[in-house]
């Protein structure tokens, strides 16, 4: 699975929980119902949008919805899962965007795709889904020639691009391609009204996905040597996150001009989520219920945070004499060891040094090495196999970073007054008036 648009289940309600997994199931058996069991790998959370956009238009009356057997993503449960237009449109865009993305590693020779043979094989794969995407889009009056043309176009403006080069002109392709897919579920809803703000939402969003892959691939790219619309142009990462914040807010905007049957999904995944993966990517924000705890809580601290300074008390303080001391002396001194604590000094157990409830310093390792896109997929498969990805905590299959169970129940939201599971209180399923962000 990838995409930028990963919610957490634990913010979203039961209801919309259940409405973005059918989406996403749909998406699956969308890809294995019209290209073969292989086709499913390009499953992914971006694509579904395109069914959601379209469900969510026509209304939950013309929600076309069929009942799947049971599936290991689902601990082997059936479920009512999307289908119809919207999900094979979903499906005929993946396949296209899904073939962008492997012709664009096999020029940029990422990992394994350096060599010839796999290059080879990994183009052949290409071909097949741009034939296979053309075809379910012709039968849904979608001409996803757009969609090629601008991914042939992407690999002439990257060679061209340079210093000075503005990130706007190397994300265009991206752009002009979302805003077709998000413009055509207007015509697959039968409003066409709602066909220009839906475009100007999927240019911003193609824009958002280009820079926050960017910025996410930044450091790998540097070490393989591959090119980055960052680096290559040299714009600093508070360039990238001003134009994505104001994509974020002019999708927003484009939204409140289009008819929706119902809103609440759609609200949740394009104007909240988004905001959040703009948060995970730059580092600003992680979802609440992954305890990520600070120094001195018993956890070793998180990656790229500061440990405990020396000279610094533990909760509690040092003890010499039975007493706290609050003096420059307090961590070294000797004396009687407070409950718990097996010694004083420097280094020892409820010393100043120790990180949490006493001990040395315990460094975080490194992040691991993303995946590529071979092995990714593989491992991908490997987690659907064996029911990982709904039952257990896992890793990534291409970024490698801990994902939580889908089937996890645990509610962390902190506003039961609005019933999107959203934790800021919105209002978007029209149950509360905590904001006016609609």
């Amino acid at each position: 699975m990838f995409g930028i648009v990963r919610p957490c289940s634990h913010r979203l309600s039961q209801g919309l929980k259940a409405e973005w997994m059918a989406h996403l199931c749909g998406l699956c058996l969308a890809l294995r119902a019209d290209h073969g069991q292989f086709a499913r790998v390009v499953t992914n959370y971006d694509g579904l949008i395109v069914s959601v956009l379209t469900d969510a238009q026509t209304g939950t009356a013309g929600a076309a919805r069929r009942t799947a057997g049971p599936c290991p993503l689902r601990g082997m449960r059936t479920a009512s899962v999307a289908k119809g237009e919207g999900a094979r449109l979903a499906a005929s865009v993946s396949l296209v965007l899904a073939s962008a993305k492997i012709r664009d590693h096999v020029a940029d020779r990422n990992g394994m795709l350096r060599r010839r043979p796999v290059a080879a094989a990994a183009r052949k794969v290409a071909a097949g889904w741009d034939r296979a995407g053309a075809r379910t889009g012709a039968t849904l009056g979608f001409d996803t020639a757009v969609l090629v043309d601008a991914v042939d176009r992407q690999v002439g403006i990257e060679e061209l691009a340079g210093p000075g080069t503005a990130l706007t002109v190397i994300t265009e392709p991206t752009e002009t391609a979302t805003a077709a897919a998000f413009a055509h579920t207007a015509v697959l809803a039968g409003r066409p009204g709602n066909a220009a703000p839906l475009a100007e939402a999927g240019r911003l969003f193609g824009r958002l996905a280009h820079l926050l892959d960017a910025v996410e691939d930044r450091a790998a790219d540097a070490a393989e040597g591959a090119w980055n619309p960052l680096t290559a142009t040299g714009a600093t990462t508070a360039q990238a996150r001003l134009l994505c914040d104001d994509a974020v807010h002019g999708i927003r905007l484009a939204l409140r001009d289009v008819e929706f049957a119902d809103s609440a999904l759609v609200h949740v995944l394009l104007v909240h989520e988004l905001r959040r993966s703009v948060d995970r990517v730059f580092g600003t924000g992680t979802c609440s219920h992954q305890g990520h705890g600070a120094p001195g809580d018993g956890r070793p601290p998180q990656y790229g945070q500061q440990p405990p300074q020396y000279g610094q008390a533990p909760a509690g303080g040092p003890y010499v004499q039975g007493q706290q001391l609050n003096g420059p002396q307090a961590p070294y001194a000797g004396g009687p060891v407070p409950p718990g604590g097996s010694g004083g000094g420097h280094g020892g157990h409820g010393g100043g040094s120790g990180g949490g409830e006493g001990g040395t310093p315990q460094f975080p390792k490194p992040p691991k090495k993303p995946r590529g896109l071979i092995a990714g997929c593989a491992v991908a498969i490997g987690l659907c196999c064996t029911c990982q990805l709904c039952c257990t905590e896992h890793e990534g299959p291409w970024s490698r970073k801990k994902r939580e169970p889908w089937c996890d129940s645990c509610d962390c939201c902190d506003c039961d007054c609005c019933s999107c599971g959203d934790g800021d209180g919105c209002g978007c399923c029209d149950c509360c008036s905590c904001c006016d962000c609609g």
